[in-house]
């Protein structure tokens, strides 16, 4: 299946401000592109690109004074399967870990691995049977424990608030989920990028960036999702790391304000499709 992917963001900035951008496709996913991403400023300014630490395409630019309009636009090839299951796969010892994956068990910013959670997290789900049926005992839980509700997102709110107020947006789902499986010794990476509504209902509500996470589990990393908790199709990554405080669409060094925004994710047919 073909998937087109894109968004228009704008801000209105009161004074020039440094940006850092990471609003491109991951480049693990160059493979599967038909027709490539490349970013479009209004107005016209010069994009800096580079890879950060975790492989993510990320730019940098100076936004002027007044309004600035970020639009990318991509067509993808998709399998067109759901995410893939993999019950049997086993969880590794520490010590048999490879290097680095290391880095996912560690505490990060909205990932308390070192809280209140570690005890809980053994007491949840110290009795599952290791590897898989592990983290989607995770999942299950958090998708039962927290409400979402758009109106209540927040930027500063920890896996451990998330827990104690049981309510969130898609982030807060996964910085939960991830937080009780690097707690289980298991390790788990933050993943941001589009989501469509491919297979299932459409939403009532306006599209947006998705989240959702990685496990390593048999030698590899697999999606979960514990917001949805169920198989989806069609994720597109844009990029992963740590938790959301790593792969944020736009920082700003300065004062400025979201003007629009607006994402797109939909199914195209080929015979539609121009190269």
């Amino acid at each position: 299946m073909l998937i087109k992917v894109g968004f228009e963001i704008s801000f209105d900035s009161p004074r020039p401000a440094p940006m850092l951008l990471m609003l491109y496709l991951h480049p693990s996913r160059e493979l599967t592109t038909r027709r490539a991403d490349r970013l479009e400023v209004t107005p016209r300014l010069p994009v800096a690109e580079y890879f950060d630490l975790y492989g993510n395409r990320c730019g940098r630019v100076v936004a002027p004074t007044g309004r600035v309009m970020f639009r990318n636009e991509a067509l993808v090839e998709d399998c067109g399967l759901p995410d893939l299951q993999v019950p049997s796969a086993p969880q590794a010892l520490v010590q048999d870990l490879p290097h680095e994956t290391l880095l996912y068990l560690l505490a990060s910013r909205y990932c308390e691995v070192d809280s209140e959670l570690k005890d809980l997290a053994w007491s949840l789900f110290g009795r599952t049977p290791p590897g898989w049926p592990r983290v989607q005992a995770i999942c299950e839980f958090v998708h039962r424990h927290i409400r979402f509700d758009y109106m209540q997102a927040r930027a500063t709110r920890t896996a451990l608030d998330v827990y104690k107020e049981r309510v969130g947006v898609c982030r807060d789902f996964m910085h939960l989920a991830i937080t009780f499986c690097r707690n289980c010794n298991i390790p788990a990476r933050y993943c941001t990028g589009y989501l469509g509504d491919l297979g299932v209902p459409q939403a009532d509500s306006p599209m947006d960036f998705s989240a959702w996470f990685e496990a390593y589990l048999g030698g590899q990393w697999y999606a979960f999702d514990a917001r949805n908790n169920v198989p989806r199709i069609g994720r597109v990554l844009m990029a992963r790391g740590r938790d959301a405080a790593d792969v944020a669409m736009t920082t700003t060094f300065g004062e400025n304000r979201l003007d629009t925004f607006r994402v797109w994710t939909d199914e195209v047919n080929a015979k539609d499709c121009v190269a």
